[in-house]
């Protein structure tokens, strides 16, 4: 459920179940007392496969050249108001600069977003589009605390998973809304059952003290990070709380710091259907000649099928993947999946067609990759974590009686998606842990500069998001640029001119000019 999944973890994972439906850190320890101090050594090793929670698969391969991945383990404090207490393990993996020693600036840290996602399993996925940035960085990434490896959250198993993601997320009546909503309570009861121990302690502000020690341990007077999407959230909220350590660093995909939760999902409701006007658009404006869309004849005429075609799937789902079905919220899913990347479009024109003709496979397929569900039916544990740590950062608790009021104005903003956000609004309802504010504070007077980049046609996280966090930050801090784009984020576009603005600042310090339109 919203907040949306992480961009590196979503898009691979797509990417690798759609390719063969059509056709990744280690225990390590401290090295010393076991205590969470700065001073703790860390023990860097070869990664092994990536675990169950991080999402599973093989070992991540060496990058281009031979330069192998490391992974190793950082004690943090349980709670940070009491550092001297119990401790856990935070899992961080790294690839060495490969430039020269004298030309070598430090630790370069991702966050990829969700929240939820493993940094452990990104990095390794995408490490070849940050190769330029290793020439003078380590570029290193880390699963937050309650994902992956790092005190990963536990809620549902897989079978109950299964059946959650296949519920009815748009309900129509009172019966249905009871239903949903026992489903909530059902699966916030079981996170606390398996992990009440850690849900008082994965907030935002919690992990932003994590990667302050992280930047300590790893030697840097300054953490230099590169955030993507909720990533962005977490470096606004690093740089309030330590703008002294604040050194060059990069927002993508920003996250609108303002917002209330519901003013997020309103944002997504608008994004995404955005998303969907220039998917029809595009299918419609790229057709050959002598030939038409697949999905039909107008734009119109392309949302009109697909609006019917979930309207059809709430009354009667298409065979799936077996067992399951392919329902309207799985077909939702799937949707909202592909939109998140314009190279995803072929797998969503492919997905429709073959629903229309009766077979969800891949739709399906898409939902699952959404959700952190591998081949093997086992799942990350992505979906957890995201409800989590969302839940424990955001204040407001809304119920039925709310989201009812509010239906209209979201259908106003979507009529696909509309329904499909405001009702996961519920998902907070009765967690067992308060919410710590109604939106991050990111005010980061004297912080060194901050390059923050909005993407025009980013339906995650819309365009409006990056002038806001520019603002928020303060005065000579952020620093906007805009790349007029498709998808979710910009320097993985390709975009020279992003890039260029990107590379220039990270390695060089060169500081973009406020304003700057990338094409």
């Amino acid at each position: 459920m919203p907040k949306l999944p992480p961009r590196a973890r979503a898009l691979a994972a797509t990417a690798v179940l759609l390719s063969a439906a059509l056709a990744a850190c280690g225990d390590g320890d401290d090295g010393g007392s076991g205590r969470a101090s700065a001073d703790q050594r860390l023990r860097w090793k070869d990664c092994p496969p990536p675990s169950a929670a991080e999402g599973g698969g093989g070992a991540p391969s060496p990058l281009p050249g031979g330069t192998a991945w490391q992974c190793a383990t950082m004690k943090a404090p349980l709670d940070w108001d009491e550092p001297g207490g119990d401790t856990i393990d935070i899992a961080l993996i790294r690839a060495r600069a490969d430039g020269s020693k004298d030309r070598r600036i430090g630790s370069l840290v991702f966050n990829f977003g969700g929240p939820g996602g493993s940094g452990v399993t990104s990095l390794p996925a995408f490490g070849g589009d940050y190769a330029k940035l290793r020439t003078r960085y380590d570029l290193v990434s880390f699963d937050p605390r309650g994902v992956g490896r790092s005190a990963g959250v536990r809620c549902m198993d897989d079978r109950r998973l299964d059946a959650y993601f296949q519920q009815d997320a748009t309900p129509d009546d009172a019966a249905e809304r009871g239903t949903f909503v026992g489903n909530v309570k059902s699966f916030n009861e079981a996170c606390e059952k398996n992990s009440g121990t850690v849900l008082p302690h994965v907030r935002t502000t919690d992990v932003a003290r994590d990667m302050d020690l992280m930047r300590r341990v790893l030697g840097d007077d300054k953490l230099h990070y590169f955030g993507i999407s909720y990533g962005t959230e977490l470096g606004g909220v690093y740089a309030h709380l330590f703008p002294e350590h604040v050194g060059r660093a990069v927002f993508d995909a920003v996250v609108d710091p303002t917002e209330t939760p519901e003013q997020g999902s309103l944002g997504q409701a608008k994004g995404f259907q955005l998303a969907l006007d220039n998917f029809a658009e595009h299918c419609v404006s790229q057709a050959a000649p002598d030939d038409d869309c697949p999905l039909g004849d107008t734009a119109d005429d392309v949302k009109g099928r697909i609006a019917k075609l979930l309207k059809d799937l709430d009354a009667e789902p298409l065979p799936g993947l077996p067992p399951r079905e392919l329902t309207q919220t799985a077909a939702t899913n799937g949707i909202v999946q592909a939109l998140y990347s314009q190279d995803f479009w072929p797998y969503l024109t492919e997905g429709l067609q073959e629903a229309y003709d009766g077979d969800g496979r891949i739709l399906m397929l898409l939902s699952d990759a959404m959700n952190g569900r591998d081949d093997n039916g086992s799942y990350s544990n992505l979906s957890a974590a995201n409800v989590a740590i969302n839940c424990a950062d955001d204040k407001p608790r809304y119920t039925t009686t709310d989201v009812e009021a509010r239906l209209e104005r979201f259908r106003a903003a979507s009529p696909l998606f509309g329904d499909y956000l405001a009702w996961g609004l519920l998902g907070c309802s009765g967690w067992p842990v308060p919410g710590a504010a109604d939106h991050p504070d990111v005010g980061a007077a004297g912080a060194a500069p901050v390059l923050v980049i909005g993407n025009t046609g980013d339906p995650a996280t819309p365009y409006e998001g990056a002038r806001k966090m520019a603002a928020s930050l303060g005065k000579g801090v952020g620093v906007e640029v805009t790349y007029k784009g498709q998808g979710h984020g910009a320097y993985d576009s390709g975009n020279a001119c992003v890039r260029q603005a990107v590379d220039g600042y990270l390695l060089d310090g060169t500081v973009p000019r406020a304003g700057t339109v990338c094409a």
